[in-house]
């Protein structure tokens, strides 16, 4: 089970569980994510038969998601789909004018970050800025487009006076993962949280006593499993990109989120802080 009540949403759960499925769900979940508006006038017959599928693989794949079944998934659908922020995705084509690209580019921007906000556990998101706001020692791990969001965290978080430290190569996230301590958090950035290096790196800082906050796109994936915390943002796929080029930004959007929570739980050691640094670069144009 993905949730143990009720979810009230079908489209982000799907394109954001969809790595976890089998090829049976696949299909079922792709015929969803792509004819919405045709699976709420289908049986469940009729869904089987288009997705070449029985009936019972359907029922139990509604199940996996947290309905009831096939006729629970269709009324919280219909409600979905009826709302002014769920639009169709549209995949960048080769044809397109730069216009157009950059419409659903953009589109599927906006529309990552409100799946985002629909499906983000701000309770873990609270938990995570009280863990990070007592760390001793703050670690970032991340290859490729994530080494940059780690990047940016280490520049923002070591303004709240924590030895803060992105790493992007293994062996030194080797290093970093077992030398930390109990009262050391480690934050994980993954697109898809499958990748084999950093799941080696987040066992060796598990071992070590540190708290792991992952951030990634996929709900069920290894780096889930091995996380304490996981800040979950969904990604619309963007076809030609090796990565997903929104997933970067909507992964941005949950850092600026702790960013935001860590200068409320500190107000005055950020505040002394910024101002040392202000006039530290002050003196240094003068």
């Amino acid at each position: 089970m993905l949730g143990t009540n009720q979810p009230t949403l079908c489209l982000p759960l799907l394109r954001s569980s969809f790595q976890s499925f089998t090829k049976s769900e696949k299909r079922v979940a792709s015929f969803i994510i792509e004819q919405p508006h045709d699976i709420i006038h289908m049986t469940i017959s009729d869904l089987a038969e288009a997705t070449k599928t029985a009936e019972a693989t359907i029922s139990r794949f509604c199940r996996k998601l947290g309905f009831h079944g096939l006729q629970s998934l269709k009324i919280a659908l219909a409600s979905e789909i009826l709302s002014p922020l769920e639009t169709t995705y549209q995949e960048v084509q080769p044809t397109d004018s730069f216009e157009t690209m950059g419409i659903k580019i953009f589109n599927s921007i906006s529309e990552g970050l409100q799946d985002t906000l629909k499906l983000l556990d701000f309770d873990a998101l609270q938990k995570a800025v009280a863990i990070l706001a007592h760390a001793h020692k703050i670690d970032i791990y991340g290859f490729g487009i994530s080494a940059v969001i780690a990047s940016d965290i280490e520049h923002r978080f070591i303004r709240f006076g924590i030895p803060t430290k992105a790493y992007s190569d293994l062996h030194m996230q080797l290093i970093s993962a077992s030398i930390l301590e109990p009262e050391d958090v480690v934050i994980v950035i993954s697109h898809t949280g499958s990748n084999t290096d950093l799941l080696n790196s987040v066992e060796v800082a598990k071992q070590s006593g540190a708290q792991v906050i992952a951030i990634t796109s996929h709900l069920k994936s290894p780096l889930t499993k091995k996380a304490d915390l996981v800040l979950h943002g969904v990604s619309r796929e963007v076809n030609y990109s090796s990565e997903s080029m929104t997933s970067r930004l909507i992964h941005m959007a949950i850092v600026d989120l702790l960013y935001m929570g860590m200068i409320f739980k500190n107000q005055d050691t950020f505040t002394n802080n910024l101002n040392k640094l202000r006039l530290a670069i002050a003196n240094r144009k003068t």
